[in-house]
């Protein structure tokens, strides 16, 4: 969709304070706005659209505590090259070698492979 904004307009906004138990997501992130509507649609009284601003935003109130954020540490080298090496051993390629991931030989391990 055009919108005639930049990358840089197309926001994510997250609003809340201590007293109120909603918060208030404005969001242009494909998605986060696509997670945000299936939300809303299985439990309209946790999440609700609120607005279409007709740019490609929408706005939700969603009940605060369904919200977490979550902070990743970086990988440690040893981490990466650990799980560059069970990949490697399972028939699995990816980011870490520049090539798309493939699926394994034999499909259905790729499969389990995921699932775990």
């Amino acid at each position: 969709m055009k919108t005639g904004l930049t990358k840089k307009q197309k926001v994510t906004e997250l609003y809340y304070n201590a007293k109120d138990p909603m918060a208030e997501i404005y969001t242009h992130d494909t998605k986060l706005k696509r997670r945000l509507l299936e939300y809303a649609e299985k439990y309209p009284q946790l999440c609700q659209l609120t607005e279409d601003d007709e740019q490609g935003g929408l706005r939700f109130d969603i009940a605060k505590d369904r919200i977490s954020i979550r902070l990743t540490a970086p990988y440690s080298e040893e981490r990466r090259s650990n799980a560059r090496r069970w990949a490697k051993e399972n028939g699995l390629w990816g980011k870490y070698d520049g090539k798309k991931r493939e699926k394994a030989k034999n499909g259905e391990a790729w499969e389990k492979t995921l699932r775990n």
